[in-house]
């Protein structure tokens, strides 16, 4: 247990912590809303095949974590006078913002050669304007302090911010297909694209103007950014990846970051699949808002409940138990899907009379609420309680939610440690912005792997995005990887950080001779 109480002068500010987290926001809108875009509304408002879609998704990522080391070491030798970060953050806002906008401008009735290079260039350009963003956006979260706890905390909030996006997201899966709401689902695409873009836009420039990081006016060593440097500083960026790369503790969190978060990732439309063309017989309409329920509550969860819970973990029994438990629980919540997702069982609940009341009591609710959200033009966030409502799949919500909610939360703090532990071996400059590239660059590589395997797997089991009913063997299938895939990843990244070395104590002492060597008060 922490005993350390941390002192004022190395709090974080309230308001930097809510600009980092509103930073955080669109870190994860942007990606979400591409995510829904790739794996679901590509394939049925633009009847791209599978596959393709798959390539659409994972091709660009891969080029995308290749920049992403180079932007690190750019805002981690950059000098001026707005500081190493901040500069980049507003401008990578502008410009990602844009170019999301830009790239759903999709016409359905062009052919699906034409879309998908269309898609293909303008994302990679987007992805570059989102790398602008992103990785000084991460290195700056790095920085804010340097107290053990008080990292946890600054991540705590921004990645419960960071899950509104996630309660939003699911949403699209109901407003898109919506026939009151558009004439057509490629229309609601391009039109909710102008609306992601301009609100990322407006909340991604908000840690450009409020946060502050590390005071880097007399941080020596730092490279010259220009065209005559640029061999020398090509070298010296790959010396800087050499560094990090033998830093054990730091390959230990991207090794765990990369199984937990790709298994994830891997399967993530195939619950909404599951809950359509299973669970409803591949009717959109029958699913009705089940599909964006089921996303929310995951999200409303992880940030209201998990993520605080696992920062009083953290505080209380070190980063890596908090690691193991909460992995070990969303172990459990994904093995409690294919309970959560049986037709029958959930048939059978609603026959009691627990199930009967409860929904009973939902569908009173709406009774009253439906009159106003008509009035507002919002009549796709009703629930129809007429066929009985599956409570059963938000019974592994609880549990699984502490994989993804663990995850960043306490890998970011640990990642803000490990970059103490490289200015202790290497010394200046500090390199969050090279960790956090690296870092990220594993994060996306493995993303890129799951959407293309995403795709294939919907392939091999036999899934067919042009009709409705899927065979049985299908969604048996479907169902099975839904939860052997991410069972298997987190137990797999339990193993590697099961030794991981760098707790409160040792990042203690790592600070204590670093503030010597600097020669702080």
């Amino acid at each position: 247990m922490s005993n350390v109480k941390t002192s004022k002068r190395v709090r974080v500010p309230y308001r930097q912590k809510a600009a980092f987290g509103a930073g955080h926001f669109v870190l994860n809108l942007l990606p979400g809303v591409l995510g829904v875009y790739l794996q679901v509304f590509i394939l049925t408002a633009f009847g791209m095949d599978p596959v393709w879609a798959g390539l659409l998704g994972g091709l660009p990522r891969i080029f995308d974590a290749l920049t992403d080391p180079i932007m690190g070491f750019i805002s981690d030798n950059t000098k001026s006078r707005y500081g190493r970060r901040r500069p980049y953050i507003f401008a990578g806002a502008i410009i990602s913002g844009i170019l999301f906008i830009l790239m759903w401008q999709l016409d359905e009735n062009a052919s699906q050669t034409y879309n998908f290079w269309y898609v293909m260039i303008l994302q990679i350009l987007f992805l570059v304007g989102n790398t602008m963003f992103a990785t000084p956006l991460v290195g700056l979260g790095y920085e804010m302090t340097s107290d053990y706890n008080e990292r946890t905390r600054l991540m705590s909030l921004a990645n419960s911010m960071g899950q509104i996006a996630w309660m939003i997201v699911p949403w699209l899966y109901v407003i898109i297909p919506d026939v009151n709401t558009f004439d057509n689902p490629a229309q609601g695409v391009r039109t909710m694209a102008v609306i992601v873009g301009g609100v990322c836009i407006l909340f991604g420039i908000l840690p450009a103007f409020f946060c502050r990081g590390i005071d880097s006016a007399n941080m020596d060593n730092r490279q010259v950014i220009n065209f005559k440097t640029l061999a020398s500083n090509m070298q010296e960026l790959f010396k800087g990846i050499k560094q990090v790369s033998k830093n054990k503790p730091f390959m230990k969190l991207c090794g765990a970051t990369f199984l937990v978060f790709n298994g994830f990732q891997l399967v993530a439309a195939f619950s909404v699949f599951i809950i359509v063309f299973y669970m409803n017989s591949g009717s959109w309409e029958q699913a009705g808002t089940w599909p964006a329920w089921f996303n929310t509550l995951n999200a409303i969860i992880t940030a209201f409940i998990v993520i605080p819970i696992i920062s009083k973990m953290a505080t209380k029994w070190g980063k890596r138990n908090a690691f193991l438990i909460s992995t070990a629980l969303s172990i459990f919540g994904y093995i409690l899907k294919w309970w959560g997702f049986d037709i029958q069982l959930n048939e059978r609940f609603n026959q009691t009379s627990i199930g009967q009341s409860m929904t009973n009591g939902v569908a009173s609710l709406f009774e009253f609420l439906n009159p106003f959200l008509e009035s507002a033009g919002m009549s796709w966030f009703s629930i129809d309680a007429s066929n009985g409502i599956p409570w059963l799949i938000f019974l592994p919500i609880p549990f699984f939610a502490f994989g993804m909610g663990g995850l960043f939360t306490l890998m970011m703090s640990m990642t803000a440690d490990v970059c103490d532990l490289d200015e202790l071996e290497n010394g200046m400059p500090r390199k969050e912005g090279t960790f956090g590239a690296i870092y990220w660059w594993m994060v996306k590589l493995g993303q890129a792997i799951a959407i293309i395997l995403s795709g294939v797997i919907l392939k091999v089991v036999g899934f067919d995005q042009n009709i409705a009913l899927q065979t049985t063997e299908t969604m048996t299938s479907l169902r099975m990887a839904d939860i052997a895939v991410p069972a298997f990843t987190a137990g797999m990244a339990m193993l590697v950080m099961w030794k991981y070395s760098l707790n409160e104590k040792r990042a203690k002492e790592i600070k204590e001779v670093l503030v010597e060597r600097r020669g702080e008060l």
